[in-house]
């Protein structure tokens, strides 16, 4: 009897731990694969379709970005990441950027393997693929027709490449060629050229030399990259050069430089092999380790030592990629979520945000500087929206190096970059987004930044005008490289005249810059500054034609003529040109332009007609073929998921109380309908990771307005997700009640720190700056439960 009680008095503590195991099991992260969030990435995200993505290997903001050179068939393209899904495979290089457009941009320090006799190494080595690219992150390998595959992995300024040859290939090569680029057959004269190389090989089988190379997608000067590299394998070598595919030197000297091509070949006698792979159809394989430096052959070379020496296999190469991006990255944020499609898409997202910029410091051949430097910005105009206050949460460390970068470039170049690559700036689409990018800091009150210096940077692009850099694919009407060109007519007229180019989304960015700039006129208590910064901010209303109407919605920003008068004939508000350099609205029509003024909504939902019009020009924005020269594949709408302008619009119905579910449908919609995980899975340009910034926002269930502490309120899309903000702090989203297929996806009511919310907004000091946890309950009834004071209401 007393063990039978003992058992009874057992059983209830049986349940309680049951019980209390099973709700901590509850709260914590998804069990991962083998390889932890790393397996979940997907290099080749958005590589299809004018994704552009870099499906190759590079480590975090990695310096080297080893990966495969497509030439595509005629009219299919340029490879500007060098991948493609079809045509020749010209090469595998050390540099490239990802998710770009314009025109390419690297794709140099090659190697191409060849196989049979080589009589001229000038001559036309392309090859088409057996078989499409396999690739995890870490590795990437492809196989090329007549047997040959090739494998890459990567350091920081490092990387491998691992040739293997059929045993029965009568000759076995690699080939070396520093005139190899990525060209553009787009003929918008910003394609890159080669200008000069040099190679020299060495006495102990390594060899090593430079190229200099200008142009792509930044209108870039000349510039130089250095290189060395070594096989593990003997060898003969023979360096050649010559013009075009005319060859006029080839194994006569070790060491040659100059305005021609330039290069060397390679060549493995049977039996040389590092190892020899499988019992039938045996691989001949050798290696090849390669280091990139922007200061001399002598750091590229110990770039390899340090990075990838011998001791390293392969494989422990690639292991060590992985282990660093799980390490520096994914590790900031923990998930519980049961659908592995959406660990993909998270995880392959904050992937393809980080490729690029490229952390250089230690590297700036054009000062010596002890400051961290980024390159490879690609754009501030692409980015500043909603990828640079992702990357302050996600990677808050290195945020604050990149700012101390942007001021650093301020500090030598005498002007800040909204785009940047090989050490020069350009281009300029629209303002002078660092502006944005620098408000956005010290407004959630960044530290490690020296902030006059900062400011003083700014105040340079709000007054100086920037030497015209006469781009050819601008009109040349003023400096695409840096600053503000239209600044002129700002300055004394209060608006910008179809005298320059971008006119109307340029004003508009001119705008919401000299916002930014009395933000921090503001933090830094300069008063005078502040009110005339933001009497500034307001002149894009000086654009609003109330004249312009469609669909009964009259009143839309419109181009204004030299002579300060607005178009006799109104403009229509579904037609931008040619929407890109030389049009008076770049990348969007003006009905999506004219919801732009995140900073003065009150004043822009007044010019509207007031909430409800707004609303329905909103609902407009997204409806079915309104947009009759627009995109099939988005239903022919004026909203475009594909292009920037529209990035904030699914959210903007926040701004009216009651309306927020209709942010959440729009959102739901768009991220649904134009998001995936795979090679199509990108509605546009990644434009260095901005569409997966977008993605990730809707996962999470907030957007950010830049430049202010404010964020727009979604719903999230994932049950439990914690970002780990650094300093011991937390941000968590719980979403409770969802039903994604069902359409159960409304916010049903809102806890922020465990208080009942009803604002459609959050600030910074809310859930980001101590920690902080947003508690939702989700369902498919649409509560207007935002009742609340409006987001920015008044700012301006």
């Amino acid at each position: 009897m007393n063990k039978l009680r003992y058992y009874y008095f057992l059983i209830p503590l049986a349940v309680v731990f049951s019980v209390l195991f099973g709700v901590m099991f509850w709260l914590q992260p998804r069990a991962m694969l083998p390889g932890g969030p790393a397996a979940y990435v997907n290099p080749f995200m958005g590589t299809e379709n004018g994704g552009n993505m870099f499906p190759g290997v590079t480590m975090p903001f990695g310096v080297v970005k080893i990966g495969v050179d497509l030439r595509p068939p005629p009219g299919q393209g340029d490879p500007y990441s060098g991948y493609h899904p079809s045509g020749k495979v010209t090469g595998f290089s050390m540099m490239h950027e990802s998710g770009t457009g314009g025109a390419p941009k690297y794709g140099v320090v090659s190697q191409m393997p060849v196989a049979g006799d080589v009589e001229n190494p000038l001559a036309d080595w392309a090859l088409p693929r057996e078989r499409e690219d396999t690739a995890a992150l870490g590795w990437y390998k492809s196989s090329l027709k007549g047997g040959i595959t090739v494998e890459l992995t990567a350091g920081r300024h490092s990387g491998i490449m691992r040739h293997s040859f059929p045993n029965d290939a009568k000759g076995k090569h690699v080939l070396v060629d520093v005139s190899h680029f990525l060209p553009s057959s787009r003929g918008i004269g910003i394609e890159q050229n080669y200008v000069e190389g040099g190679i020299k090989l060495h006495d102990d089988g390594r060899y090593s030399g430079y190229g200099v190379y200008n142009g792509g997608w930044n209108y870039g000067i000349d510039w130089k990259i250095f290189f060395c590299g070594k096989f593990s394998a003997p060898h003969s070598a023979a360096a050649f050069e010559g013009t075009g595919e005319n060859l006029e030197s080839f194994g006569e000297k070790q060491e040659i430089s100059g305005r021609k091509r330039v290069g060397a070949l390679f060549s493995f006698a049977p039996g040389s092999s590092s190892r020899v792979m499988g019992r039938s159809g045996a691989k001949f394989v050798v290696e090849s380790r390669i280091g990139i430096s922007w200061i001399s052959p002598e750091k590229a070379c110990g770039f390899i030592d340090s990075e990838i020496p011998d001791s390293e296999s392969f494989e422990q190469v690639v292991d060590s990629v992985q282990e660093t991006w799980n390490r520096e990255v994914f590790a900031r944020v923990a998930v519980r979520e049961n659908d592995e499609s959406k660990l993909r898409l998270l995880y392959t997202s904050i992937y393809g945000m980080f490729l690029i910029p490229s952390d250089r410091t230690g590297e700036n051949p054009g000062c010596n500087s002890t400051e961290p430097y980024y390159d490879d910005i690609f754009t501030l105009w692409d980015t500043f929206r909603s990828h640079t206050p992702l990357f302050h949460i996600l990677q808050p460390q290195r945020y604050v190096d990149f700012l101390r970068s942007l001021v650093d470039t301020w500090r030598h170049d005498g002007w800040l970059p909204d785009g940047r690559s090989s050490n020069y700036n350009g281009r300029v689409q629209g303002g002078s987004n660092a502006d944005n990018v620098l408000a956005d800091a010290r407004v959630k009150g960044v530290t490690g930044v020296n902030w006059d210096a900062a400011y003083a940077a700014m105040l340079t692009n709000a007054e100086e005008v920037p030497p015209n850099n006469h781009d050819a694919q601008s009109n040349r009407d003023s400096s695409t490289r840096e600053g503000r060109g239209a600044l002129p007519d700002w300055l004394e007229r209060g608006f910008i005249t179809r005298k320059y180019s971008r006119s109307v989304s340029r004003a508009v960015e001119y705008a919401a810059n000299d916002f930014a700039v009395a933000q921090v006129a503001r933090s830094l208590g300069t008063l005078d500054d502040t009110e005339k910064y933001l009497n500034r901010s307001r002149n894009w209303r000086n654009h609003w034609d109330a004249r312009m109407s469609v669909y009964g919605f009259s009143g839309f920003l419109s181009p204004i003529e030299p002579s300060g008068s607005f178009p006799a004939t109104p403009h229509n508000p579904l037609s931008c040109g040619g929407c890109y350099w030389s049009d008076p609205y770049y990348q969007a029509l003006p009905f999506e332009y004219s919801f732009s003024a995140h900073h003065d909504m009150r004043t822009l939902i007044s010019l509207c007609g007031g909430d409800r019009a707004f609303v329905a020009r909103l609902d407009k924005l997204f409806s079915p073929g309104a947009n009759p020269a627009g995109d099939k594949r988005f239903g022919k709408t004026i909203f475009n998921p594909g292009n920037e302008p529209s990035f904030a619009s699914p959210y903007l119905y926040n701004f009216v109380p009651g309306s927020q579910w209709r942010s959440v449908a729009r959102s739901r919609q768009v991220s649904r309908d134009y998001f995936n995980s795979g090679k199509k899975g990108l509605p546009g340009n990644s434009d260095a990771g901005a569409m997966q910034s977008w993605l990730l926002w809707a996962l999470i269930g907030l957007y950010p307005i830049t430049g202010t502490t404010t964020f727009l309120v979604g719903s999230p899309q994932i049950s439990y997700l914690a970002i780990d903000l650094g300093q011991g702090r937390t941000f968590e989203v719980k979403a409770r009640g969802a039903d994604e297929e069902g359409g159960g996806w409304f916010v049903q009511s809102l806890k922020v720190n465990g208080r009942l919310w009803d604002r459609s907004w959050v600030e910074w000091d809310d859930v980001f700056k101590h920690g902080g946890t947003m508690e939702f309950s989700l369902g498919k009834e649409k509560v207007e439960w935002d009742t609340g004071e409006r987001p920015l209401w008044g700012v301006v």
